[in-house]
């Protein structure tokens, strides 16, 4: 790329394959029937994506991410890896350590929302986040509906990068949008006040009651900024279960264009801030995407 393009990078993408006997889907998710290396890069390439972090779908393979690893092996310049893990698995720690050290992992995924982790209790959690703290690996947390249990977690491990997946917020799959869809929003602004807590502004497209460009989506993602700084918040599209409701062009585009956020904001949020995330006191958090994602 020339030297004075900055990247893009979607901080929330999945990539999945048809389901078929030889890797059966657990469960079906909103979006194509298939999503594999060659179509997610021709789809990243059409809209001018540099790079993206690939998160494992639960949805299909729960908690194993080989097909995740088949694609960044396929191609290893263009994602970052993340993928769930099991809290209740009292190896947990040992499997943490292992995907640590995998070419391309840049994170780890805990699935609090739908109560996917309670069977596992506050114990199993932190056998989880314990070694995310050892491994100074961010931990993307899904948490729809869970903003308190996040901030419990964020006072519990201050050394542990917490990365607010979708906003916490509950996102649709199907049309139309929700009307109180920011309801929610207060709850996670009130997390800003953890030097530890970022947020992957991703999927917010899928809020808006508007067309395209979905002007309506600004205020409350101003709010976010303001909130938590630039330097603690990622753009992300999650376009394949966002299909339809919007195409991943609206989902790029609709952060690119137009003058409502400054160039210099725009180049952090879709781009910089996933390589180099900060908070805002001395303590420097790990990168949700590292050297690893080379763009």
């Amino acid at each position: 790329m020339p030297d004075n393009k900055k990247p893009i990078i979607d901080a929330q993408v999945h990539a999945y394959g048809h389901d078929h006997p030889g890797r059966p889907w657990a469960a079906v998710l909103t979006g194509p029937p298939s999503a594999n290396g060659p179509e997610m890069v021709a789809a990243m390439d059409a809209v001018g994506v540099d790079g993206a972090i690939l998160v494992s779908a639960y949805t299909m393979y729960r908690y194993d991410p080989s097909f995740a690893l088949e694609v960044h092996a396929a191609y290893p310049g263009r994602f970052g890896l993340v993928t769930p893990f099991d809290a209740a698995d009292p190896a947990v720690g040992e499997k943490v350590a292992d995907w640590v050290a995998k070419d391309g992992t840049v994170g780890i995924r805990l699935l609090l929302a739908h109560g996917i982790s309670d069977p596992a209790g506050e114990t199993g959690i932190a056998r989880l986040l314990a070694p995310a703290g050892h491994h100074d690996v961010p931990v993307n947390v899904y948490c729809t509906q869970r903003h308190a249990q996040v901030a419990r977690l964020a006072a519990q491990f201050p050394d542990v990068a917490l990365v607010v997946d979708h906003m916490g917020i509950v996102q649709p799959f199907h049309p139309p949008a929700p009307v109180d869809g920011w309801a929610e929003l207060p709850q996670l602004l009130a997390l800003a006040e953890f030097d530890n807590v970022s947020v992957k502004i991703s999927g917010a497209g899928t809020l808006s009651r508007e067309a395209f460009p979905f002007t309506d989506i600004r205020e409350p993602v101003y709010r976010i900024l303001d909130s938590f700084g630039v330097e603690r918040c990622m753009w992300g599209t999650d376009w394949t279960r966002a299909v339809e409701l919007l195409s991943y062009e609206d989902g790029v585009e609709a952060f690119r264009q137009g003058d409502w956020i400054s160039d210099s904001d725009r180049a952090a949020l879709m781009g910089q801030q996933a390589t180099s995330i900060r908070s805002r006191s001395k303590y420097r958090l790990p990168s949700p995407v590292t050297a690893k994602l080379a763009v």
